[in-house]
């Protein structure tokens, strides 16, 4: 159904209207999948339920992101274009500043927050089974797009939800269209290569893409054969693999605009469920969207310890959808046997 066209109380209507449709075939359908077989965004699908299911959560977001400690076990979930981490467990107390908040909990719930990105959080009931209730907490930028999500676990709810409920309005959100990302051809910039080379910690690599107006794609694409290598768009598949069989403990980052969720810790053994690679223990999923996946980089930034090797997968429009590091601490040497797993690849020459 495209109801694109269709305005103000009568879009909303008719939004509720082919979401019930399909819940009454098909309870469990999530709502991500809806928002897509509506041709809308899953923030607008959310709105539409305002004052029935969804209800608005008027705090900042530094505000409610220090809320999080309260909310006792939860699913937290965080989605890239492509890739869905999901992990359970506690929120740890919220660091950083006004612009980024940090969620630090190594082989936790770990998360770094762009507030300059959330722009509607709401509070969400779900009832995936007959009788049954969930708790969600959601956070949209202005295009609608899902930045993070988490689910409550425990039994009884937690003070920290009630007090959510306290602050729960039925105010509607405004979100405007977002403009597909266009494509530039790349030159030479003089002196890229040797701040890169000059790079002492992984976090100056931010610094640099600013400095030089680049996306982490594109910087990618002009450091090649210095600090970078295409590979094949197999070779996530194979290094996950490759990584659980020889329990060698990742860092996988998956990022939406505003947010980004750590998983760190031993890599199951991927299979494939309902077309995607899938990875899970108790604690934690990642699922990933293989056909998805234009372009893979391996990736080495110069720092302190002798520098880290990422492996780096985009989609056909140049957004990060996964990045995958071998476990390390601070101040750590990279561990050798990651460094040997990624060179075992060979460059990768793409079809024009």
């Amino acid at each position: 159904m495209n109801i694109s066209r269709i305005s103000s109380t009568a879009r909303r209507r008719a939004i509720l209207d082919a979401f019930d449709a399909v819940r009454e075939t098909s309870p469990t359908q999530p709502v991500e999948r809806i928002a897509r077989r509506l041709d809308i965004s899953e923030g607008e699908l959310q709105a539409a339920r305002l004052g029935r299911d969804t209800w608005t959560l008027s705090l900042a977001p530094r505000e409610l992101a220090r809320r999080f400690e309260a909310l006792g076990q939860v699913e937290a979930r965080t989605r890239s274009t492509a890739a869905t981490l999901i992990q359970r467990g506690r929120y740890p107390r919220l660091a950083g500043g006004d612009a980024a908040g940090l969620l630090l909990a190594p082989g936790g719930l770990d998360l770094r927050l762009l507030f300059s990105h959330w722009h509607w959080a709401c509070l969400v009931r779900e009832r995936p089974r007959c009788g049954s209730v969930d708790w969600r907490v959601q956070v949209f930028d202005q295009h609608g797009r899902a930045l993070h999500s988490c689910r409550a676990l425990d039994t009884a709810l937690s003070e920290g939800w009630t007090a959510l409920f306290e602050v729960a309005t039925e105010d509607e959100p405004a979100f405007t269209q977002e403009m597909p990302r266009p494509t530039r051809a790349l030159s030479d910039i003089e002196g890229l290569a040797e701040e890169w080379q000059a790079m002492r910690d992984v976090h100056q690599f931010f610094t640099l893409l600013r400095r030089h107006g680049l996306e982490r794609h594109e910087a990618n694409a002009l450091m090649e054969g210095r600090f970078t290598e295409a590979l094949a768009p197999t070779a996530v598949e194979n290094v996950l693999r490759r990584a659980s069989e020889q329990r060698l403990p990742l860092m996988c980052f998956v990022a939406s605009p505003g947010c980004v969720q750590i998983r760190t810790g031993d890599v199951p053994l991927p299979r494939w469920c309902e077309g995607r690679l899938t990875l899970s223990d108790p604690s934690f999923a990642l699922r990933l969207d293989d056909d998805a996946i234009a372009r893979v980089w391996r990736v080495h930034k110069p720092n302190a310890d002798g520098g880290v090797t990422s492996l780096e997968a985009f989609d056909d429009q140049g957004r990060l959808i996964l990045q995958l590091y071998a476990e390390r601490r601070e101040g750590q040497a990279e561990r050798a046997e990651w460094r040997r797993l990624l060179e075992a690849f060979p460059r990768w020459e793409a079809v024009a």
